[in-house]
């Protein structure tokens, strides 16, 4: 039963990047960099996190539960306004290597794009991420013991391997729009890439009740990724559209309908049987 649990919340957590991985950047030797440079540039925002997050504990009252309550939220907060820094850095680094890329090709154009930059980016944000985020919550899905044994949630495994594969499908899109914003300089994009991010993790402080956090969170994903789509360049299907008749069409038909009409009533007198 434990590593039905395993796999299974391994499964959902990372599915759907390690799916996008193998079909979008393994073949691309340029997406593969853009891959890993994207989780260093995470992995030190991470890091500078955690610093800031230790010293304002060393400097707290440890006895005082809603002080030390209030600096884990300081904590996601600054965790998060460092993760969209590095992610603006990292966008400045990969706009200069375009440039000398499409500098040194022959036809003058870069090999990859920045859109393409974008998602990749975005992709190995979400992933190293949600490797953070759920890595000991795996680990301890193998077992020993039992969830909701004393009256917890006994979806707790499942609850974080779902909120990490919205985690990681967010940062994609975020990284989508976050370069598309800071190439077209619209800073409004970028203020609500950041309250969306802010959002998103303020939400899982609900927890453990699931319903108040899990549903949001996918409401934010999907109007997330349909925003991405727009950004990326895509466009929505339209309904089809019904043909009007128009008015000369109308008169036409209406002739037509008449003249058959008169034929019927003429065979009909024909067809009559004389007294």
């Amino acid at each position: 039963m434990a590593a039905a649990v395993f796999f299974g919340c391994t499964g959902i957590a990372f599915g759907p990047a390690i799916a996008l991985v193998l079909l979008t950047v393994a073949k691309e030797p340029l997406r593969v960099i853009v891959l890993v440079a994207g989780a260093f540039f995470w992995l030190v925002s991470l890091l500078l996190a955690s610093l800031v997050w230790f010293v304002s504990v060393r400097l707290s009252d440890r006895g005082d539960a809603a002080l030390q309550r209030g600096l884990l939220g300081f904590g996601a907060a600054v965790s998060v306004l460092l993760q969209e820094l590095f992610r603006f850095a990292y966008f400045k680094l990969l706009k200069k290597a375009d440039e000398g890329l499409a500098t040194i090709s022959e036809d003058g154009r870069s090999p990859i794009s920045l859109r393409q930059m974008a998602y990749v980016s975005g992709l190995s944000f979400g992933i190293i991420s949600g490797v953070f985020s759920v890595i000991n919550i795996l680990a301890d899905s193998i077992g020993p013991g039992t969830v909701g044994i004393h009256g917890d949630s006994p979806y707790y495994f499942i609850t974080s391997a779902f909120l990490t594969m919205a985690l990681v499908l967010l940062h994609t899109f975020w990284g989508v729009i976050f370069f598309d914003a800071c190439e077209k300089r619209r800073y409004g994009r970028l203020g609500l890439v950041v309250a969306s991010h802010l959002l998103t993790s303020g939400l899982t402080f609900l927890n453990p009740r699931y319903a108040a956090s899990l549903g949001p969170i996918f409401i934010i994903t999907l109007c997330t990724g349909l925003w991405a789509f727009v950004t990326a360049g895509g466009v929505l299907p339209q309904p089809p559209q019904v043909p009007l008749l128009q008015a000369g069409g109308r008169q036409q038909s209406d002739d037509v309908l008449g003249a058959a009409g008169a034929l019927r009533g003429l065979s009909g007198r024909q067809t009559q049987v004389p007294r």
